[in-house]
């Protein structure tokens, strides 16, 4: 027979443990980025002993920055409500651009790379900004343009060689650490910093949240627009020099389909279609998730075919935890 102390005593104990199980689950769903990507840590950890060796790990990162670049200019792109198709055509432009100015110094290579992928983000933010045409139109058709302008840069030839400052930003290191993961490191923290800690990037999510409420507060909509897609040009562009210094090669397709991997980065680190919402600490933990499952698929021997099924499949799945999240 229960006393009624001890009916008490029992009914608080499920009670403490209900509330400890609520309090792990909304942890669980409010840094469910990091959560999986702990949880991936582990599984591959145990998949392959090679998986957290030191070189292992300097070589995600090294394959991650260029994904990286991109899903910073994708990430405020999609805050303002937007969306980027023609980024891995931007990298081939920009590629192009310095394999055609190769023979020039490594600035002017750099400047006429950075200010080709700048002007077609141009031309991408006034068409929707000014235009009011829909970003996926645009950016879609700036994906063909673009790649149809790399090819015929070169008539779809190859461009071998580069300066030794190229390949340095390609394939150096400082202190141990491959340079194109400082120059991600740096690109993050400095956008991190604006979007988190400036005017500028309190308006972006102003935009983005509400763009009616955000022009009748006096913010410039259009202008706030226009310069997301030109960062999102000049990160890809950046990739695309990187790209050419680590391969040695300026090459007309380099870039084809690193768009979907970076809008894939980006909505699995929380920044979602609806604008406003999201930035760029959950886009590293996408970038880095990305990378770490191409890296255990292809130590684990899947194909190609299976990989591209496998990051499907991730990135529905993050579409539709946010969406659930959104609409609870």
């Amino acid at each position: 027979m229960t006393t009624s102390d001890g009916t008490t005593s029992v009914t608080k104990q499920k009670m403490d443990i209900k509330t400890i199980g609520n309090t792990i689950l909304k942890l669980i769903s409010r840094y469910r980025t990091i959560f999986v990507f702990l949880v991936l840590v582990i599984i591959s950890s145990s998949l392959s002993p090679h998986f957290l060796t030191t070189g292992n790990i300097t070589n995600v990162l090294r394959q991650a920055s260029f994904n990286g670049l991109l899903s910073i200019g994708l990430t405020l792109v999609i805050l303002v409500k937007g969306i980027d198709l023609s980024a891995g055509s931007v990298l081939g432009v920009a590629a192009m651009t310095a394999g055609l100015l190769k023979d020039q110094p490594a600035f002017i290579i750099i400047g006429g790379a950075l200010l080709a992928g700048a002007l077609i983000g141009w031309v991408n933010g006034v068409t929707i900004a000014k235009l009011r045409i829909e970003p996926f139109v645009v950016t879609l058709a700036t994906l063909t343009v673009g790649r149809g302008i790399a090819l015929l840069m070169t008539a779809g030839y190859l461009v071998v060689g580069t300066t030794d400052t190229i390949r340095w930003l390609g394939t150096g290191y400082v202190l141990g650490i491959p340079v194109p993961v400082i120059i991600m490191a740096l690109m993050f923290l400095i956008a991190y910093v604006v979007l988190r800690w400036t005017p500028y990037g309190r308006r972006m999510y102003a935009v983005g949240a509400n763009e009616e409420a955000a022009r009748l507060a006096g913010i410039n909509v259009d202008n706030h627009k226009i310069s997301a897609y030109v960062i999102s040009g000049v990160m890809a562009a950046m990739a695309g020099v990187i790209l050419v210094g680590r391969l040695n090669v300026s090459d007309p397709l380099a870039g084809t389909g690193y768009e979907l991997d970076a809008i894939a980065a980006t909505v699995i680190g929380g920044t979602t279609f609806d604008g406003g919402k999201g930035g760029i600490a959950g886009t590293i933990i996408g970038v880095l998730i990305l990378a770490m499952l191409n890296n255990i698929m292809n130590l684990l021997g899947f194909s190609p075919y299976m990989q591209q099924v496998v990051k499907g499949l991730v990135l529905a799945g993050a579409v539709i935890m946010n969406e659930y999240k959104r609409r609870k």
